[in-house]
């Protein structure tokens, strides 16, 4: 499988085309021509990132830019992705990337890919490893500094609690790009031979002396005409174009069951109650 440069999603009846570009002529220019599809303006979303272009991990100065990512992830947050994903975005978006987004239906999806692809796409994928070697440690430091929870806490000076938490697993599914096959049709011309044989008639003209008696039968003094015609055959190129194979470009679909495993956490309680025995009185509730 290669490495993929597009993400998409399904909303309803259509999918939605997330790719990320370094420079902003290059994704205008897919924007352009994704409207030249017979897109919508209202289908086609460009995020402009950070004019400062520093990395999230880098000394910044500044309220603004140290907020930056968390403000890109919230801006990102009506997009069906996963937080990992969205995380990677913002991340670009705050070294001064360009995202854009474009719901499309089944019939426009292979062609719009084909114009972002063509439009200097950046594979994400590639370039978060890249951030990564330069100490960027991705969505653990995004999750660690609260990107994906709400953050709401609360208090009391009279109770304390302990909050009983328990996880469940949700598995999701997202499309993932493996790959184009293309089959382009072109002319090719090459020199071909073939004998063939021509005849040809030619007529000359002989004199020639005799000497004889004139007789009877002859009319020597009526005058005559005789004529011959030279023929000659010559080539005639004529040419059939006949089909010899076809190539089908054919996709299948299948499915199948995956058991995606992982480990779920769960808060368990003791108690231990001596208020009237003096027994330890231990139990687990959850």
């Amino acid at each position: 499988m290669m490495n993929e440069t597009n993400k998409a999603s399904i909303q309803g009846a259509q999918r939605i085309i997330t790719a990320f570009f370094d420079n902003k002529k290059d994704a205008s220019e897919a924007a352009e021509r994704l409207t030249r599809l017979g897109l919508t303006r209202d289908n086609i979303k460009m995020v402009e990132g950070s004019p400062h272009g520093a990395p999230s991990t880098a000394n910044q100065t500044s309220t603004s830019r140290s907020s930056e990512p968390r403000g890109f992830w919230e801006s990102l947050g009506d997009l069906f992705l996963p937080d990992e994903d969205r995380y990677t975005y913002a991340e670009g978006l705050s070294r001064g990337g360009y995202l854009v987004t474009v719901k499309v239906t089944d019939a426009q999806y292979e062609r719009a890919l084909d114009i972002l692809d063509d439009e200097g796409t950046v594979n994400i994928d590639e370039r978060a490893q890249a951030w990564r070697s330069e100490g960027w440690t991705g969505w653990e430091q995004g999750s660690k500094a609260g990107y994906g929870q709400s953050g709401a806490t609360s208090s009391s000076t009279r109770n304390e609690s302990i909050p009983i938490v328990k996880e469940n697993l949700q598995v999701g599914k997202r499309e993932v790009n493996q790959g184009r096959v293309r089959v382009r049709s072109y002319v090719v011309e090459k020199p071909v031979q073939e004998q063939v044989t021509l005849r040809e008639e030619t007529v000359s003209v002989e004199r020639r002396p005799v000497d004889r008696p004139l007789t009877g039968a002859e009319d020597a003094f009526r005058e005559r005409t005789i004529e011959a015609q030279g023929k000659r055959e010559e080539a005639v190129v004529n040419k059939q174009a006949r089909v010899t194979e076809e190539v089908v470009l054919k996709k299948d679909a299948n499915q199948r069951t995956e058991t995606v495993s992982d480990k779920v956490r769960e808060t368990k309680v003791e108690v231990d109650d001596q208020r009237k025995t003096g027994r330890r009185n231990d139990r687990q509730a959850g």
